[in-house]
């Protein structure tokens, strides 16, 4: 069943309109993500279905409920969302248990539940601490166990872990996903770190410049991206030309393929590659010049220049060291790619 849907929306501030022509739709107990660059319209898109930005188009439904259209708009405090913001937004006057307290001080039971929520999150036995006492990791916790409490049909994530240490961000990305899955609780998450949304979300959209390229599984973004764009921004892909044979194979510089796209035999089309579609192979006849190279631990990213000009990106074991310049025999990996027709992708 969907919990939320959002049909033809249309939001910005002050008239100006921001995202256009959204569709989507969150299952409940599902965890969404809205990702994509800076300034591509998913932060206006969290708070429009918070209800702090209007919609000047389409429509928001939450529960099987409209909650906001142009011209109509359900309060923010009577949608029962949660929102769990970037900078925490903890009451610095308030202990830790005050500030879980604060929106569920009418109920019978807020004490015994601001202290479930926060054994919860993992901060059982520091509720008597202020905010400014606690880690950053700490922090984002109480925060998460106040919107938690008031048992919300929604909780939104205004990039939560981004003023997180690396390691932190990824421990914690983990937890959040845990502890709402454990609750059933529906999310929304905005972020611009494709391993936080793939970690957390079981439906990612990919946003440019706002509007929505596609809402799908991350096994789906980057498997069967239905866009260049989603192509290309997803786990860095890269393209080559080929043209399109008989069937489903696509000559290339590296060989035949098979991909197809919905072109004529004989047209050019755009192969996607990514890091793990090149395979290190010292007698192939195809060479690329090494020209860049990042060290990983277990494997090395290089950056290739294929004899067309074409530049790609192998993930290889880091055993196989090669200096800048060098060249090394390359070779695809077995199976079929995904392929554009060049009038798309461009």
């Amino acid at each position: 069943m969907s919990l939320l849907e959002l049909h033809d929306l249309a939001c910005g501030y002050g008239g100006q309109p921001v995202v256009q022509q959204l569709n989507l739709q969150l299952q409940a107990g599902d965890i969404g993500c809205l990702l994509g660059a800076s300034g591509c319209g998913k932060t206006t898109t969290l708070r429009a279905i918070a209800g702090f930005e209007a919609v000047h188009a389409g429509e928001i439904r939450l529960g099987g409920k409209t909650v906001a259209r142009s011209g109509f708009t359900v309060a923010p405090e009577k949608r029962r969302i949660g929102m769990v913001f970037q900078d925490y937004a903890l009451f610095p006057h308030l202990t830790v248990t005050d500030n879980v307290l604060f929106g569920i001080r009418q109920q019978a039971e807020a004490r015994t539940l601001a202290a479930e929520m926060l054994e919860l999150v993992n901060l059982q036995g520091l509720g008597q601490r202020f905010p400014h006492e606690l880690s950053g990791g700490q922090q984002q916790r109480v925060a998460l166990a106040r919107a938690l409490a008031p048992q919300p049909q929604l909780l939104l994530l205004d990039e939560p872990f981004s003023n997180l240490d690396v390691e932190l961000r990824r421990r914690l990305s983990h937890e959040v996903r845990d502890i709402l899955k454990h609750r059933g609780t529906s999310a929304i998450l905005v972020t611009h770190d494709q391993e936080e949304a793939f970690a957390v979300s079981d439906q990612v959209g990919v946003f440019k410049q706002g509007r929505l390229e596609q809402w799908d599984t991350p096994y789906n973004l980057y498997h069967a991206p239905k866009t260049p764009y989603v192509a290309s921004f997803i786990g860095q892909g890269f393209f080559i030309r080929g043209q399109q044979g008989q069937g489903q194979g696509v000559n290339t510089e590296l060989g035949e393929v098979q991909a197809h796209a919905d072109v004529a035999p004989g047209v050019a089309v755009d192969i996607l590659l990514r890091p793990d579609s090149l395979l290190h192979a010292p007698d192939s006849p195809v060479r690329a010049r090494v020209l860049g190279r990042v060290f990983q631990g277990a494997s090395i990213l290089y950056r290739l220049q294929l004899p067309s000009g074409a530049a790609v990106e192998a993930l290889l074991p880091s055993q196989l060291q090669y200096a800048l310049g060098s060249e090394i025999g390359i070779a695809l990996r077995p199976g079929p790619l995904v392929s554009f027709a060049p009038s798309v992708s461009q």
